[in-house]
């Protein structure tokens, strides 16, 4: 319990981008989709979150893909939740 909830600490603080609206985007996620993702997508968000900024923006943005089809399930379903 108590490495789940210093994961979570972790997580949310690495969600913490130098934009509001990418704290917003995957804040959000964190907060409404991750308790209840798989533990691939959860290892899968984590890595997302190593990524530089203004890749994610374009990602979420629609101006580009990630590489990988995991990080893109997550940014479809950000994209989905925002109407983006």
């Amino acid at each position: 319990m108590e490495a789940e909830a210093a994961r979570l600490k972790r997580l949310r603080w690495r969600a913490r981008r130098g934009t509001r609206e990418l704290d917003a985007l995957f804040g959000g996620w964190l907060d409404e989709r991750f308790a209840s993702a798989d533990e691939a997508q959860q290892q899968a968000f984590d890595e997302l979150l190593d990524a530089q900024d203004p890749d994610l923006w374009d990602w979420v943005m629609g101006h580009a893909r990630p590489a990988r089809a995991d990080w893109q399930a997550i940014i479809d379903d950000i994209r989905t939740r925002h109407r983006l």
